[in-house]
């Protein structure tokens, strides 16, 4: 079993920063590739970014790339996204994920995620 708990959301203006954690425990979380996706009210949950289980590899919604950055620290168990120049679309609640299955590559899908948090609320005001 795996836990995860997200932090750092917020509610911020336009064009302000704010950096999301997810601090992970129980099953090995180093081994796990991991990934942040977002839902918006009325709206499907959707990909954001995701990040292989050793950092090598990221991959980034086409909406947010250039501004998120994903990373994580192995050694802390957690992962974050650094949200950078924050628009108005970027309202949402965040939820990070992790695999089932060790290892393996970098995943957009979210059926490829076993472990979800509960989410933390972006609000992005104009």
């Amino acid at each position: 079993q795996v836990q995860l708990v997200e932090s750092g959301g917020g509610l911020v203006q336009a064009g302000a920063s704010l950096r999301l954690s997810c601090a992970a425990s129980g099953r090995t979380f180093s081994t796990l590739s991991t990934g942040w996706f977002r839902q918006a009210p009325e709206k499907e949950r959707e990909f954001v970014a995701a990040i292989r289980w050793d950092g090598i590899s990221t991959n980034y919604a086409d909406s947010v790339k250039g501004r998120f950055t994903i990373s994580r620290d192995n050694a802390k168990n957690t992962m974050y996204l650094q949200m950078n120049r924050l628009k108005p679309e970027d309202t949402a609640s965040y939820y990070c994920a992790a695999r089932g299955t060790s290892y393996g590559s970098v995943y957009r899908n979210e059926y490829e995620y076993h472990y979800w948090g509960q989410g933390t609320q972006v609000t992005v005001s104009s």
